[in-house]
């Protein structure tokens, strides 16, 4: 999955400011496409560059259209943010959501203008809206931090697709014999405290324990300290 794949796409932003934020917003996490549909300031202008601050080359290669359809024609999938939610046949998704779409496509978030955000047309276009969580009463977030909680949202759902995780070859996992004899040290103390109460829920309470310890993926050492607890606890007594 490539970070070339996603696009930010202002839809008619009024404040050069904004630009400008938004295009930081999108270095920030490494990605490269902003698209903007009818800005009404010039652009590019020098406080647009001025408050990207480091991001001028997100700037320079970004893309400007008059017009949604020529925006959205090379993406697969369409994701409209919204503050509210709408009468329409389109699918609401949440933050947590995103990590359902499918990033091997082409997929393009679209954010409303700041005075008016987008309308039920504008919103037409999309296959998703994407509404994130607020204060119900102050629901209203400004352009450039709705833009940076979802781009770090995203990054961090690609991170962990293309993550593929492994232990280090210095660690070795605990064998079931190793993990046995810790179960039974433990279980020795327990018993030494009259702890399973009463002595017929004791089988039970054996396989939760089993199942608590099995389920840990313990590490030969991990299982070494925590035999050496085990012990322990037993000579305070």
């Amino acid at each position: 999955m490539s970070k070339n794949n996603i696009s930010f796409i202002l839809h008619k932003p009024q404040l050069s400011e904004n630009i400008g934020a938004c295009a930081r917003a999108i270095k920030n996490f490494d990605f490269k496409n902003l698209i903007l549909i009818n800005p009404k300031p010039i652009f590019p202008n020098d406080k647009i560059l001025a408050t990207s601050v480091g991001a001028k080359n997100i700037i320079r290669q970004s893309k400007v259209y008059q017009n949604i359809e020529k925006a959205i024609e090379n993406l697969d999938i369409v994701i409209a943010t919204s503050a509210r939610f709408r009468k329409q046949n389109i699918k609401h998704i949440d933050l947590e959501e995103i990590k359902k779409i499918d990033f091997e496509k082409k997929v393009g978030f679209l954010f409303g203008s700041e005075a008016s955000g987008l309308s039920n047309n504008e919103i037409s276009y999309a296959n998703y809206t994407l509404q994130i969580s607020t204060n119900p009463e102050f629901k209203s977030l400004n352009l450039s931090h709705s833009l940076i909680i979802i781009a770090q949202i995203i990054s961090n759902v690609l991170k962990f697709k293309n993550k593929k995780f492994s232990r280090s070859k210095k660690i070795k996992t605990a064998s079931k014999k190793e993990i046995q004899l810790m179960i039974n040290l433990c279980i020795k103390n327990l018993d030494d405290i009259n702890f399973f109460k009463p002595k017929e829920k004791k089988p039970i309470m054996l396989q939760n324990l089993r199942n608590i310890f099995y389920k840990m993926d313990l590490s030969d050492k991990e299982t070494r300290i925590l035999s050496s607890v085990f012990a322990s606890l037993g000579k305070k007594r």
